[in-house]
């Protein structure tokens, strides 16, 4: 026990950032085309307008979700907070259509296309310098107030704020949102670029 508390304070940060998935974005198909006229007479709840979009909007009180479907078969979802409710949303919507006898020969293939999550570094930031020092980062305020970070590793765009706020977007997995808001942190303290309350 005293090891661990020992460890904490010499090689943790001073603090642990605090993590939000806002939106998973999902993408699936049927593989088949699928009667949108049909889905609207036996769903009236569903929105479409097919002289303003193409798509048919399935709206899914849990988990709170949004899901266009496209003749093609074609679907995307989103609204979800985590990759386990998006394909259970996907799953939900196809198990509803075929209740309401829309003819739906094949399981759902869904891909997670985008997750976009807020986080807090729990300390202010030194964004002109961060802009200076950071590799693959873009901060013109007269523009835009955050500084804009490209990760290569994993594959995200991160949206940085004075404030120690962010935004992450890009991942395609819940885990490699933690990654690279841990591998942002870790990388502002390491260059001095963090101020805590009370330093």
């Amino acid at each position: 026990m005293i090891y661990i508390v020992h460890s904490k304070r010499v090689n943790m940060p001073k603090t642990k950032p605090m993590v939000s998935i806002e939106n998973v974005v999902a993408s699936a198909t049927v593989n088949q085309t699928v009667n949108l006229n049909q889905i609207t007479q036996n769903f009236p709840d569903v929105e479409y307008h097919p002289d303003q979009f193409p798509g048919l909007v399935f709206r899914l009180k849990s988990p709170k979700t949004a899901t266009l479907i496209f003749s093609s078969g074609k679907m995307v979802c989103t609204g979800a907070k985590s990759e386990e409710q998006a394909i259970k949303a996907v799953k939900n919507v196809v198990i509803k259509l075929k209740k309401g006898n829309i003819p739906i020969e094949n399981e759902p293939i869904i891909e997670i296309q985008n997750i976009v999550a807020s986080a807090s570094l729990g300390g202010k930031i030194h964004l002109e310098l961060a802009a200076r020092v950071l590799p693959r980062s873009m901060y013109e305020p007269e523009q835009f107030p955050g500084l804009i970070h490209r990760m290569l590793d994993p594959k995200t765009v991160i949206l940085l704020f004075a404030s120690g706020k962010l935004v992450c977007t890009g991942a395609k997995k819940e885990a490699e949102v933690y990654r690279a808001v841990s591998n942002l942190h870790t990388l502002l303290e390491e260059k001095n670029l963090m101020i805590y309350e009370g330093n």
